[in-house]
Order: C-alpha cells, then structure tokens, then sequence
C-alpha cells in the first residue's frame, strides 16, 4: 500500500506549522504501508493543483492531508467538506475568497473516504488526545480536502481519500492565553496511529463519534 501524505507551511502569521513539522518527521514505513510526504502551499487553487498532481504522479492507495487546526485539543480527522470558499483571512499570496463555489461542477459536499472513527479510536489508544470533527472549516484546509474528494470522485475511484486537524505546537501558544497544544512527538505518534487504523480498516467502524450540537 502506498499513502500520500500531505501538510500545508505555515501561515496566519505563524512562524512554523504543526502539520509540515509533524509530517517531515512521520516514518517512511508505518504497518507495511509506503509513505509519500508532500508539503502544499496554503494558498486557494495551488494547494489542490499540487495535490492532484502528487496524485496522478504517485497514484497511491490512499491520500491523507493534514492541516492546522488551532484551538483543538487533539487530532481530529474530518469526516465532511462543503463546496465553499469563505476566507476569514487571506492565503499565503493574498487571495481572500468569499462565498465561492471550489469546483462549480461538484456536489455541494463530499464525505472523506477513510475511516475517521477508527482512526480517533487507534489516535486515543496510543495516548493522544483525538475527536471526529464535522467541520473542516471555509479555509484551505476545507478548500483541499474538498479538492481530493472532488478527484477521487472524478479520476481515482479506488482511491481514499480524507484529511485531519493537528492542534498547534507548545511554542506556538507560549504569547497566546488559555489554548491548547501538543508536543511534535505526539502529534507525529497521532498521525502514525491514525495511519495505522487506514491501513486495518477498508470501512468505519460503527461505534458512537457524533456530537450533540
């Protein structure tokens, strides 16, 4: 099995970013699996047109991108992304999309390809902290994960797909008040188990993961 996994640079105004540092550091190997690390520049187009040509170039068996999420508390793998484009901030070039449709011939969602469940239950088994998320947000984040989704439903049918928050680094909250945050070797042993719960489990498990509001 070969996995494709990706990690945005930093950006916000943030001197690094949690998932290139994580992801630069994930092994080359996890449970018989090939990883491929590519990292994506957080901008609004670029970021999917990197990624899908990582895609054609690697053809892996699975493409999981991760992303910054700061202000949660551990891993969340995403199980949604909606076809909208709604910048709270600009990209790394400037661009501050509002209310655009990412791919106008897409479907208004596209729901991830992995198991998420599984992958917070294996997350939590190795002692880190981790939830299902049901939003990616309107950003990059939302705006790339949409755009795998978008391609292994166009080009790549036997291809999964999803992508997953990473909280941010201690260093990165020692000026900011009250926010959490977890250490580089634990959000790498978060991505790792998360790959190892891909590479078990072709179907979610059916256990409890929603939210109440």
């Amino acid at each position: 099995m070969k996995i494709l996994l990706t990690a945005f640079d930093p950006f916000g105004g943030e001197p690094v970013n949690p998932a290139q540092e994580a992801v630069e550091a994930v092994r080359d190997n996890i449970a018989g699996a090939q990883i491929v690390k590519q990292i994506v520049p957080t901008v609004f187009g670029k970021s999917i047109e990197t990624v899908h040509e990582a895609m054609k170039r690697e053809n892996p068996d699975v493409t999981l991108c991760i992303g910054q999420a700061g202000g949660r508390i551990g891993l969340t793998p995403e199980r949604v992304a909606i076809n909208l484009n709604d910048a709270r901030i600009p990209d790394n070039e400037g661009n501050q999309p509002l209310d655009t449709p990412i791919f106008k011939d897409g479907k208004n969602a596209y729901f991830t390809k992995l198991p998420a469940k599984a992958m917070v239950e294996n997350i939590i088994k190795a002692g880190i902290p981790a939830s299902v998320s049901y939003t990616a947000g309107t950003y990059v984040c939302n705006h790339l994960m949409y755009g795998v989704l978008y391609y292994i439903d166009k080009e790549f049918p036997n291809m999964r797909g999803g992508f997953m928050h990473v909280p941010f680094l201690h260093e990165q909250v020692l000026d900011k008040k009250n926010i959490p945050s977890l250490s580089k070797a634990d959000i790498v042993k978060g991505i790792e188990a998360a790959i190892e719960a891909i590479v078990e489990n072709k179907e979610e498990l059916k256990t409890v993961g929603g939210e109440i509001d």
